[in-house]
């Protein structure tokens, strides 16, 4: 499910957009993996250990029980949180959004973005993701982990950012004003 167009504002196109590495799924689907083979495993073995006996079914009881809680925390909540996770790129500015149940956003006009850096860590660089970091003119930077092939992203955020200079220049001086000099927010 992509990000709402009618979220965009009028001559605004998405040029790309994402979720967060891949990445922060391994651990979900490790504990996925050991939540199913140890819990059945303990569940069918609960039965033959003690037979016929309430030990064993209120034992089933609490891993079945332990079983749903590990589950929900710790494979459910981390997929809910990295499929609800948006980092979009359009021709005028850079939109974060996050969240499930309540929402959390921050979007960066291009035209106050001064510099665009990226830091990539050892396990970032054998799976291709980093952070991304855009300071911005005026506001607080936006910070950005977890970003897929974050140095061909940081590329395009320069390529964006010239890009809205020149149709930002371009409507100025077509409305018969000066011409915006590059790097000016307004």
């Amino acid at each position: 499910m992509g990000y709402p167009t009618k979220l965009l504002g009028e001559g605004e196109v998405i040029e790309f957009e994402m979720h967060p590495h891949w990445r922060g799924l391994i651990l979900p689907v490790i504990w996925l993996l050991l939540t199913v083979f140890i819990g059945v495993w303990l569940y069918t073995s609960l039965g033959s250990w003690f037979p016929d006996s309430v030990v064993s079914t209120v034992g089933q009881w609490i891993i079945v029980l332990a079983g749903l809680f590990i589950l929900v925390f710790w494979v459910v909540r981390p997929f809910l949180n990295w499929i609800t996770t948006e980092y979009v790129f359009t021709n005028r500015r850079i939109i974060t959004r996050a969240g499930f149940i309540s929402k959390k956003g921050r979007d960066m006009p291009l035209a106050k973005v001064n510099n665009v850096s990226f830091e990539v860590g050892l396990l970032g660089r054998i799976l291709n993701y980093g952070r991304l970091e855009v300071t911005s003119a005026s506001d607080e930077n936006l910070i950005i982990d977890d970003v897929p092939n974050v140095e061909v992203i940081q590329r395009d955020v320069y390529r964006l950012h010239e890009q809205d200079d020149d149709r930002r220049r371009r409507r100025s001086v077509e409305q018969g004003g000066d011409p915006v000099p590059p790097g000016d927010g307004t």
